[in-house]
């Protein structure tokens, strides 16, 4: 068997971790899917988890076009730092609660998809090798696009397994 490189085992996870998320929403029976669990924290519903992860893969869609058309994106988001992330969370938490279920999980496969192609488009080299592009500074595409998509899925199937238990 072949060894596989870190672009083919991106996608890989990226399957995995996706098809899972979507498995733990769809055990759910659909009449229940909206219900919100009492919790202090930000997600209280399978809704606010996939807005959570549509929104950052728009913002590492924006981050990657701005970067690649040649100028070095604002991240996270304009008006906001690493430090203040809670609060664009919180801001993106506010933005999609008039969102159903359906158009979230909609938009989320879009998304992912489109996140995908962008990864598909890169050598594996590009992918790992620091620097290679001057807006991702002194790291590479891997630890954006990861971040974004798989790790990022495993945390939103944390939160979704969670809200299933509670329903």
């Amino acid at each position: 068997m072949l060894a596989q490189n870190e672009k083919e085992i991106l996608l890989l996870n990226n399957d995995i971790n996706f098809k899972s998320l979507l498995e733990i929403i769809e055990s759910v029976p659909s009449r229940k899917r909206g219900i919100s669990i009492e919790t202090p924290e930000r997600d209280k519903n399978f809704r606010d988890v996939v807005m959570h992860l549509y929104e950052w893969h728009a913002m590492l869609e924006r981050w990657y076009r701005e970067g690649m058309d040649g100028d070095i994106p604002f991240m996270p988001a304009p008006g906001y730092k690493w430090s203040t992330i809670k609060l664009l969370n919180m801001q993106v938490w506010e933005k999609y609660q008039d969102v159903t279920l359906n158009q979230a999980i909609k938009k989320l496969k879009l998304s992912h998809d489109r996140v995908i192609e962008l990864i598909k488009l890169h050598t594996n080299e590009e992918i790992m090798t620091k620097k290679y592009y001057n807006w991702t500074k002194t790291s590479n595409l891997y630890s954006y696009f990861a971040a974004n998509t798989s790790n990022h899925y495993i945390w939103a199937i944390k939160k979704c397994e969670v809200i299933a238990k509670s329903i």
